[in-house]
């Protein structure tokens, strides 16, 4: 028989710190994707003041840094939903604690594939 958690405070705040941590993590795919973004526009502003660097932009930064940003604002949203299905299941006392993220892994696989596409990227401008 499975305990019943639902009075235990500790599990409502480590589902609380769970779902910050999803936060920063978007929050921090966000404000990396707007550097990566931003990037591009400063190689392209270096080549038009320096045209002796030969400083080219293809665009990819911005497209890759726009990739990142949509991500992090999908997992805001996507981990608030998360959390609050999350407290709704405690408080009816499911087990939710032997489940795996599935965000989770989707991100991971996104942020896997988004890499790949880079270092392809840098090998083929290279």
């Amino acid at each position: 028989m499975a305990e019943d958690f639902s009075q235990d405070p500790r599990v409502y705040f480590a589902a609380e710190r769970t779902f910050l941590a999803w936060i920063r993590t978007g929050l921090a795919l966000m404000g990396f994707g707007f550097v990566v973004a931003r990037f591009g526009l400063f190689l392209r502003e270096l080549g038009i003041a320096k045209p002796e660097f030969h400083v080219r932009s293809s665009g990819f930064s911005v497209y890759s840094g726009a990739a990142l940003i949509l991500l992090g604002v999908i997992i805001n949203i996507t981990s608030a939903i998360r959390h609050v299905t999350v407290i709704e299941e405690l408080k009816r006392g499911a087990d939710t604690i032997a489940r795996p993220s599935r965000s989770a892994l989707v991100v991971a696989v996104l942020l896997a594939i988004l890499g790949a596409a880079m270092v392809i990227y840098m090998f083929a401008m290279w």
